[in-house]
């Protein structure tokens, strides 16, 4: 049974370290769309290929997931089919990874600092729950002036669709605030929990271990934590998948923003943070057709992908507002999607509590919308318990909440108002586009009767 929120415990994660070895992307799948009117059996009756999924079983949107005879070469099959005038696109199936969980993340960082500002243990009342003073009043909430928008919008009415590794739906601080959503790696409705990618000792550990206050543990190159003396300290650290607790995290901090905005789990991602483009596009367009709002992207695709710029523009057609994190290369304006799918996702760069561009963050005016705090960060993780973390992941929720908070005040809010109204932001360098984000400015007195 879950423990009541006094007992929780602190986990410090830092989303970076060693990978385990993820799922690639099969090398002979590919992405077909069809012209309107064109069935997808006449496709596969001209080419030597076999359907392997739809898009969407409830909507005809002409997109198809198929996968070629590896008896013939790469190219020539790509080149027949995408000659066909019945067929509109055809690409190869692209891997898809979070930024902290690839090989070249090097976002290490002293835990120390965070030690010092969780010695409070007090919890504080936060709408419907108790949580974390640590996680309440941290410096981020502060720097984008959170307190200061509190009396106009919480995100009451929005709906926010979390394209990630799913969620722990038992929190105490997230439980109240789902909405069903769907397990893409499964295949499966639901509230998508990321407990499922455990094994069942490691979960059922992690899920009804009491926990409190006690000393340090290392669990793997990629988590620290502090721990109370129980099973729990004795975990595998191999048991743990890279980036196991990053939906959770990225929920936790939507939720810190926008707390009465709904949140919708959309699960395209495998705890060792791989996915494909395939998964990826049936979120999104899954979340457009069952009422969300905002769209948070917390990855990247290094190739590019016609298929995904149509769904992200099929999302902001339909009114949905598209925010994506901008990745952790430091790299200037690097051609990373769905973040460069610019004007139809706002691409969030990550700052640190001096106002000064984290280091690991990518930048440049032609990438970035704003940026928003992004390093250890107090947030949600499953087993009902806190992390902190770094990356780029971890600043886009803030911008995805502050649009939960624009759909609140004005229920019409679309992509391009709530880029523009976010763009009234605290002016850094124009390598961080329109500055650190301030709620105060976007949204208070954009919308000031």
């Amino acid at each position: 049974m879950r423990q009541p929120v006094r007992h929780l415990a602190w986990l410090f994660v830092l989303m970076l370290g060693t990978v385990r070895p993820a799922q690639g992307a099969p090398a002979d799948q590919y992405i077909l769309r069809t012209t309107p009117g064109t069935s997808v059996g006449e496709i596969l009756a001209r080419y030597p290929l076999e359907l392997r999924d739809v898009l969407d079983d409830d909507h005809d949107h002409g997109v198809f997931l198929v996968q070629a005879s590896d008896a013939l070469p790469a190219a020539l099959v790509e080149g027949e089919v995408q000659a066909d005038a019945a067929v509109l696109g055809f690409e190869a199936l692209q891997d898809v990874r979070l930024p902290e969980a690839l090989p070249s993340a090097t976002l290490q960082q002293s835990t120390s600092a965070i030690l010092d500002a969780l010695a409070d243990t007090s919890l504080v009342g936060f709408y419907d729950a108790s949580a974390l003073t640590s996680y309440v009043n941290q410096p981020a909430a502060a720097l984008v002036r959170l307190p200061d928008v509190r009396p106009v919008a919480t995100g009451s009415g929005a709906v926010v669709a979390i394209i990630d590794t799913g969620v722990d739906p038992g929190h105490p601080l997230l439980s109240q605030r789902l909405v069903p959503g769907y397990n893409f790696v499964l295949d499966v409705p639901g509230f998508t929990s990321e407990l499922l990618d455990l094994d069942p000792s490691t979960s059922t550990l992690l899920d009804t271990t009491p926990a409190g206050l006690g000393t340090g543990a290392a669990l793997n190159q990629s988590t620290s934590a502090i721990l109370d003396q129980c099973p729990l300290c004795l975990l595998d650290p191999t048991t743990l998948p890279a980036a196991f607790g990053h939906g959770t995290m990225v929920a936790g901090i939507v939720h810190l923003v926008a707390p009465e905005a709904s949140i919708m789990p959309l699960k395209a991602f495998r705890g060792d943070g791989s996915s494909n483009t395939f998964d990826i596009l049936q979120a999104i367009y899954y979340a457009v057709e069952h009422g969300a709002k905002v769209i948070n992207m917390s990855f990247s695709v290094s190739g590019y992908s016609e298929e995904l710029l149509r769904a992200v523009e099929f999302a902001t057609d339909h009114g949905v507002i598209c925010v994506a994190s901008a990745g952790n290369d430091g790299k200037e304006n690097p051609l990373i999607y769905p973040a460069a799918a610019s004007p139809n996702v706002m691409a969030v760069a990550a700052s640190n509590d001096f106002d000064v561009r984290s280091w690991f963050s990518n930048y440049g005016q032609d990438l970035i919308h704003v940026a928003a705090p992004g390093e250890g960060i107090i947030t949600t993780f499953p087993g009902g318990r806190y992390a902190a973390a770094w990356g780029t992941s971890f600043s886009a929720p803030f911008v995805t909440g502050a649009a939960a908070l624009l759909v609140q005040v004005d229920p019409g809010m679309n992509q391009y108002r709530a880029a523009d109204d976010l763009s009234h932001a605290a002016r850094l360098t124009d390598e961080l586009g329109h500055g650190r984000l301030d709620l105060y400015e976007g949204v208070v007195k954009r919308h000031d009767d």
